[in-house]
């Protein structure tokens, strides 16, 4: 039974829906105790990848670079280029560390997103999460634009942009099918890349052992500006090598447990061993000064050098393939991130829904291809246009990321995690990437990365003002239809009526003691991050005489604080736990993404991901 607060304070008159209502104080004895079915978040189980589905997925993107990373790097460094690769692995080194222990301390897609959502707020990770989605924009226009044009080169007949439509297509219609489907093309695509890579690297190491003239000739040149500045400028090139390494981490959920981090070593392996030798061999077979003149084929060329015509064609037909694996990776990556914003009501709620056939986004997945091709069709093909977008986000996301592992060191310090990447480790490799971002920094570059970023967040954000849009919406409607009454009636309910289904969806926070300032801080959370009037405190109790005798007390006090928010007090018999959450989420109709704890330590009894979604906020 119900029992309501007496309340003494008077409210300013206005809208209806600026005050909540007042809180009241309830209980559940008795959840029930039939066997319950434990759902994934937003939605049925997802298929679960293995070890090398999983790498091949991100693999095909990370893995790709080598076809044009050799070149920049070498006209950045000249022959200091192998260094400059070798000196981006090991920060690769660096970063799987801080990855690994993101990934174990918290399972769950959105990558970047995630990890500071948890962490900071969800206005921040939404920014994030902004410069992920224009990365994988970059990423798929890019390398489909790219791989056709290795395929024009096969087949001069092949229309460039006609066919890059169709590839961006394709997958699309592969992700529809599924996942696990998509990773088997992704598998064999890894495959075929990492022989064709290894003939590459062995026809060249027996044709530079046998004529080492161009090595020792490369070898011999100045570093471009000396030393110092060829390092710096071909380290900056050399990052885009590690383009894709962040993948992983958007679509963790779909992977085994303890796949996520054999992906991290796998992708780490591939690039700290093909990246620099075939940098090296490039360095024997092709002269410095013609680098430029091969910046988009200069592996073909080196296949052609040390193998004959059909090592350069099998180059050029592994290029085709593997830049269309990356493609893939964009629509895996960002179908993972996107459910998670719009599980958390940064993007709209129609995007998580499934088609029944085969439980994929379609929304998702076709609003990805759209953009895509509009962005296409605006550089009219250009895709070049868009490399310094792709530099500038990828190497943003990848500081965020070290960001992200610092706030989580200090801020969810209990929370358990299997890796712990040290914090020398990470103040390195924040300050390597920032160097690397400096690097890449131009006047051009900056331009197109703002305009496209603007139009990215500008999106994003407008989920976060749709109440006050709503409300200046409905203050013009008021001002200027004073002749329409019925139309202005029309939309002064549909309005509000809207505003109040906004406000009227409820949050959980489940609390274990009784604690002022710490309810405090919840209801603070809850009113500057999440656009709802309704808060759930939750108590769960096995004994009655437990209940913090002053728990309702302050949970009244916090609601007369706050009257923009109405605070109720919920005590639930039972124990806390995955059984307990999906059956109170099902009683209340609240997600479990929008259920809030407390950082749990070392003796909490659960795994963090299996409480389906909760979200820690404290």
């Amino acid at each position: 039974m119900a029992k309501k607060w007496n309340r003494t304070v008077a409210v300013e008159p206005g809208e209806t829906w600026e005050f909540a209502g007042w809180g009241n104080a309830s209980r559940i004895n008795d959840l029930g105790s039939e066997p319950i079915e434990l759902t994934h978040l937003g939605g049925a189980p997802r298929h679960k990848l293995g070890q090398w589905g999983a790498t091949a997925i991100c693999g095909n993107d990370i893995t790709s670079s080598c076809l044009y990373v050799s070149a920049l790097a070498g006209i950045a460094a000249g022959p200091l280029a192998p260094f400059a690769l070798l000196a981006v692995a090991g920060l690769l080194f660096l970063f799987r560390r801080i990855y690994a222990e993101v990934g174990s301390a918290l399972p769950l897609n959105g990558g970047t997103y995630t990890l500071l959502l948890n962490s900071t707020n969800k206005k921040f990770a939404a920014a994030a999460a902004c410069l992920t989605l224009l990365s994988y924009v970059a990423t798929a226009v890019i390398s489909a634009g790219e791989a056709m044009h290795y395929a024009h080169g096969l087949w001069h007949g092949l229309p460039i942009f006609a066919a890059t439509v169709a590839l961006l297509g394709f997958f699309a219609i592969l992700n529809l099918v599924g996942i696990s489907e998509s990773s088997r093309v992704a598998l064999a695509i890894f495959a075929f890349h990492m022989a064709t890579l290894t003939v590459l690297s062995v026809a060249g190491a027996i044709a530079v052992a046998g004529s080492p003239e161009t090595l020792i000739a490369n070898w011999h040149m100045p570093p471009p500006g000396g030393v110092a500045r060829a390092m710096f400028f071909g380290f900056a090139a050399a990052m885009l090598g590690i383009s894709g390494f962040e993948s992983s981490a958007n679509f963790i959920e779909e992977q085994k447990p303890g796949v996520f981090a054999k992906t991290l070593r796998n992708m780490w392996i591939a690039v700290a061993v093909f990246n620099p030798l075939i940098s090296l061999l490039a360095l024997g077979l092709v002269p410095l000064e013609e680098f430029p003149a091969h910046e988009t084929n200069l592996l073909a060329v080196m296949g052609e050098r040390c193998g004959g015509p059909w090592l350069a064609t099998a180059v050029s037909v592994d290029a085709v393939l593997v830049l269309s694996g990356a493609v893939l990776t964009s629509y895996v990556g960002v179908t993972g991130l996107v459910r998670r914003m719009s599980l958390d009501r940064c993007l709209p709620q129609f995007l998580l829904r499934e088609n029944r056939m085969r439980n994929t986004n379609h929304w998702i997945i076709i609003g990805f291809f759209l953009l895509c091709v509009s962005i296409l069709m605006f550089t009219m093909g250009e895709v070049s246009l868009l490399a310094g977008v792709y530099t500038l986000s990828f190497l943003a996301v990848m500081a965020l990321f070290a960001v992200g592992n610092m706030l989580l060191k200090v801020v969810r310090a209990r929370l358990p995690r299997e890796v712990r990447a040290s914090w020398p480790a990470v103040l390195v490799a924040l300050i390597a990437v920032l160097a690397g971002l400096v690097g890449n920094l131009s006047v051009k570059n900056l331009e197109i990365f703002g305009s496209y970023f603007f139009a990215v967040a500008a999106a994003v954000a407008i989920m976060f003002v749709r109440v006050p849009l709503m409300r200046v919406l409905l203050f013009v409607s008021r001002s200027a239809v004073h002749r329409v009454l019925e139309f202005n009636a029309w939309i002064d309910q549909t309005v509000t009526k809207k505003v109040r289904e906004i406000n009227n969806m409820s949050v959980i926070y489940f609390t274990k003691g009784d604690q002022l300032a710490t309810l405090n801080r919840a209801a603070l959370y809850v009113l500057e991050n999440e656009q709802t009037q309704r808060l759930h405190v939750v108590h769960v109790y096995d004994d009655a005489t437990t209940i913090p005798p002053e728990l309702a007390e302050h949970l009244a006090t916090i609601d007369h604080l706050y009257p923009q928010l109405r605070v109720d007090f919920l005590a639930v018999h039972g124990t806390f736990g995955p059984d307990l959450i999906e059956r109170l989420s099902k009683r209340l109709g609240v997600p479990k993404n929008y259920m809030f704890i407390g950082t749990p330590g070392d003796r909490f009894p659960h795994q963090i991901e299996t409480l389906g979604g909760v979200r820690l906020i404290l």
